[in-house]
């Protein structure tokens, strides 16, 4: 079940609110001994996250499917994106479950968020790592005011009554982001400079319908092992052409579209990679300003990434 974006968040003892994980969104399913952590790209992360699933594995149950995030927490105690992007078998990833779809051979999916939720807490329990995502305590205003002053992503919001609809937008959820980041797809790349290896920036961009919308340039935010691992994905989906609808050229005041020279020493993509992007707003003509990378996403399809608003 997906989150709708929001400005403003939902009022009424009818909804409850949590705290917007930055990690990589899971889907668990556990049969018997045989247990699976799926991404939203219907990829298999069980191996990368053998002590998660064997956690799973010791549920008391023998049938379930479970709707959470992987999270690495920093010095702070707050999720951070980068630090699961690097995540290795030594990383303490927690799991943070805040859905309960499926239990023993009962569909749950018609039950309401607060019969699942509580079902879903007597599952978990105290049970390292895994861990129940708590309703944070306190009015709308109050619990997004917390949440901006200490930096986090975000507030998700929902319907206390709502049944759970798998792949939907319904406005049952809503998501009210407290930094302006999101993901988008990589089109091409520039040219590297100076003593940068590989590439100079990503030229990335957004689904508008079918149609790939260019977005701007990111050139911070890489280390070595990043540019290294990013440069061995884009090479196997270099393409001839653009797959951009337009592109800017003669660059802007911020810095951000392409000049010609530029242009001409391009290299074109397959539209697949998906990268989580921070940045200071949109321009006046719709590209991004400031943007830096966050880490690259594993666990969204390119097809589904849209401007948000």
């Amino acid at each position: 079940m997906k989150a709708k974006p929001s400005q403003e968040l939902p009022k009424g003892s009818d909804w409850i609110y949590e705290l917007k994980f930055d990690g990589y969104r899971f889907l668990a399913t556990k049969g018997g001994a045989t247990v699976h952590l799926w991404s939203r790209t219907e990829r298999d992360m069980s191996a990368r996250f053998p002590h998660i699933a064997q956690a799973i594995r010791d549920l008391p149950c023998q049938t379930a499917i479970l709707d959470g995030e992987l999270v690495v927490t920093d010095e702070r105690g707050f999720p951070s994106f980068q630090l699961i992007q690097s995540a290795d078998e030594q990383t303490p990833v927690q799991a943070f479950v805040f859905d309960l779809v499926h239990l023993d051979g009962d569909d749950l999916q018609l039950l309401s968020l607060d019969e699942r939720r509580e079902r879903l807490a007597a599952l978990i329990s105290a049970r390292p790592p895994l861990h129940f995502s708590p309703a944070l305590k306190g009015s709308g205003e109050t619990v997004l005011a917390s949440v901006k002053e200490r930096g986090l992503e975000g507030i998700v919001a929902k319907r206390r009554s709502s049944v759970y609809e798998p792949d939907r937008r319904s406005g049952a959820w809503v998501k009210v982001k407290c930094s302006l980041e999101q993901e988008f797809v990589v089109g091409g790349f520039t040219a590297p400079k100076g003593t940068r290896s590989y590439f100079g920036s990503l030229l990335v961009g957004y689904f508008r319908g079918r149609k790939l919308i260019f977005a701007g340039r990111v050139g911070t935010g890489f280390d070595q092992k990043m540019l290294t691992s990013i440069n061995r994905q884009m090479q196997a989906r270099r393409v001839k052409e653009s797959p951009f609808a337009a592109l800017p050229t003669g660059g802007n005041r911020w810095g951000t579209g392409l000049t010609r020279a530029e242009l001409a020493r391009c290299t074109w993509l397959k539209p697949e990679l998906v990268v989580q992007v921070r940045f200071a707003e949109w321009t006046a003509d719709d590209l991004l300003r400031q943007p830096a990378f966050l880490g690259l996403r594993e666990d969204k399809p390119a097809r589904d990434v849209k401007r948000e608003t």
